[in-house]
């Protein structure tokens, strides 16, 4: 049986906090909180939230990483401690969390699978968000030769920790918004199997982000640029892969 926990990546996010640690405990998981230098008020509400919710550890960055950064250091200290799977989590209230049950289901029955949710979105998310995202998918779908992950940029995740720490370890990965895509591309070229659960998706209004338009986009621009010239180096086996996939040999 796999043994699970749950890793949240958080810089200044409060506001839904509480709610979603209350909703998680329901599971009955570790909680591993990154707080990604965040300033004194949030680290004020993440020590008072630390002392009633007891599955809760804080893990904290003297300095901001970005999403990324914080994600694979709680990723790395969940597989220290002996975790095998970690389940990835918003802090800003966006995923159904009554989807982790069959996040867990999933990824009990294919242990070797990374298990990511694909977002029903509402009328709430932003029309710019939802382009750029279908953007990047199309890129990735050209890196990967397939159109086996279905969404790369969904955070509500469960990554099998051997396979993505040996990755962490092995290859200097972005840290910031160009994380997401990134590391479910080489996870697939290391040929990782890939679930996906649809699950809705809501932008709480007013809700805080950290997507900054102008340096992410280079940033994820860059990613694509590397990734393509990575994909043209890996196609023969990448071809290989496929076909095996597919005839089950």
């Amino acid at each position: 049986m796999n043994q699970f926990c749950i890793v949240i990546p958080n810089y200044n996010h409060t506001a839904a906090l509480d709610e979603v640690l209350t909703q998680l405990a329901a599971y009955q998981l570790p909680i591993i909180m990154v707080d990604d230098a965040s300033n004194d008020d949030a680290k004020a509400v993440f020590a008072t939230l630390a002392s009633r919710h007891s599955l809760l550890t804080l893990v904290t960055h003297q300095h901001n990483q970005g999403k990324g950064g914080a994600v694979q250091t709680g990723l790395c200290h969940a597989h220290q401690l002996g975790f095998s799977h970690a389940i990835q989590v918003d802090a800003d209230g966006q995923h159904n969390l009554a989807d982790v049950a069959q996040l867990l289901a999933l990824s009990n029955a294919n242990p070797q699978a990374l298990i990511s949710c694909c977002p029903i979105y509402d009328d709430s998310v932003p029309k710019h968000r939802y382009l750029a995202r279908y953007l990047t998918h199309v890129w990735v779908w050209i890196e990967t030769l397939s159109f086996d992950i279905v969404d790369s940029m969904c955070g509500f995740r469960v990554y099998p920790l051997a396979a993505s720490v040996k990755l962490i370890n092995e290859v200097k990965l972005g840290k910031r918004m160009d994380f997401d895509p990134e590391i479910l591309v080489r996870l697939y070229w290391r040929n990782v199997p890939f679930i996906f659960l649809p699950s809705p998706v809501i932008y709480p209004a007013n809700g805080l982000s950290h997507f900054q338009p102008l340096h992410d986009n280079v940033r994820i621009s860059w990613l694509h640029t590397r990734l393509f010239f990575g994909m043209l180096l890996r196609s023969p086996l990448l071809l290989w892969h496929k076909i095996k996939r597919r005839y089950g040999r």
